[in-house]
């Protein structure tokens, strides 16, 4: 039987992320080492990845070496936060010249993103927070004088910044709205796209035509602040930029900014800083829609990570590739 080290994220319990259907599970498979709701030491981690056939799991200090003297038999280094580990927790070169996967859980948090991030547009285009702010400090405003700032999502021009995983589930729930849909991602070929009924976009033309944006691309060391100022002027006027993936891909202060003086909508549920400070400007913005980075963590998706690791596990056990987990490609992860 293959050992697997079992090594949650510091506040993210076993039994939040397993049922205890798939912790069964998991034990028939391997030999769980550790598996504790506690820090795993760093000298029993690096002794236990001697023996060690799959990590389950990143610490804090990171996966430490993994060439053949310090995890000989190492086959699969599996996270469960939802993301591929940075480059530096883990040495992918040695990763992808010794065969072993890494794997990320991220399509895990893919529908309830998407999720949100549709609630998230309908919330802005039809001013549903703005309308409930009205009503319960008696000015509302009834009949037509209501609905002069309120758009409708169905037959709109619609763009997406990424077009990944949260995309292809999004892509999913607006096919009753009847969108025409636009997308801008470098990492894939118009062709594809265009397979999906998208039309590849530049992200300037995006901005300027789309009704909504939603940003959805993973971050990484190229597109930090991708909608930089000057693009995100460049947004459609009273058109709604959706902020679902993570802050790190606009100029933060200048989209509240921008959205403060009525530039357009915007709604976000990533922020730079989390929890952003008490007096932060965000928390005092115009035309957005503001969430607490909730759109994935919830149990459905907590649980779907324990199913898609066990899955993968009893694969890699079998000898067959993992099939639920996403993959680390040498040439995506050197953009990371």
């Amino acid at each position: 039987m293959l050992k697997a080290i079992l090594h949650t994220r510091p506040g993210r319990q076993l039994d939040t992320i397993f049922t205890q259907a798939d912790l069964q599970r998991l034990g028939n498979t391997v030999e769980v080492l550790w598996g504790k709701n506690e820090e795993m030491p760093q000298e029993a981690w690096t002794q236990a990845k001697k023996e060690a056939s799959i990590l389950i799991g990143i610490p804090r200090y990171g996966v430490g070496e993994v060439d053949e003297k310090a995890a000989p038999h190492l086959k699969a280094i599996m996270e469960v936060g939802g993301a591929h580990p940075r480059r530096e927790l883990v040495d992918y070169e040695t990763c992808f010249r010794r065969n072993i996967r890494v794997l990320s859980c991220a399509p895990a948090f893919a529908k309830m993103v998407a999720e949100l991030a549709l609630g998230h547009a309908l919330a802005a285009l039809r001013n549903i927070v703005e309308a409930d702010r009205r009503m319960r400090q008696g000015e509302e405003k009834w009949g037509w004088r209501g609905q002069a700032d309120i758009c409708t999502l169905y037959n709109a021009t619609v763009g997406i910044i990424g077009y990944g995983n949260l995309a292809r589930e999004l892509r999913l729930l607006l096919a009753p709205f009847n969108c025409k849909l636009h997308a801008y991602d470098p990492w894939l070929p118009d062709t594809y796209l265009e397979q999906q009924e998208i039309t590849p976009t530049g992200l300037e033309a995006l901005l300027q035509t789309c009704d909504v944006s939603f940003v959805l691309a993973i971050p990484t060391r190229e597109n930090r602040e991708l909608l930089t100022r000057e693009k995100l002027e460049q947004i459609k006027p009273g058109a709604v930029l959706v902020l679902a993936s993570r802050s790190h891909l606009v100029d933060f202060n200048a989209l509240i900014e921008l959205a403060n003086a009525g530039k357009f909508r915007a709604t976000i549920d990533v922020y730079p800083e989390e929890p952003p400070p008490p007096d932060h400007p965000v928390r005092s913005t115009k035309n957005t829609v503001l969430t607490c980075h909730m759109a994935g963590a919830i149990d459905h998706a907590l649980y779907k990570i324990g199913q898609m690791v066990t899955d993968d596990v009893e694969a890699i056990t079998a000898g067959l590739p993992p099939i639920s987990m996403q993959v680390a490609q040498p040439e995506f992860v050197a953009k990371r």
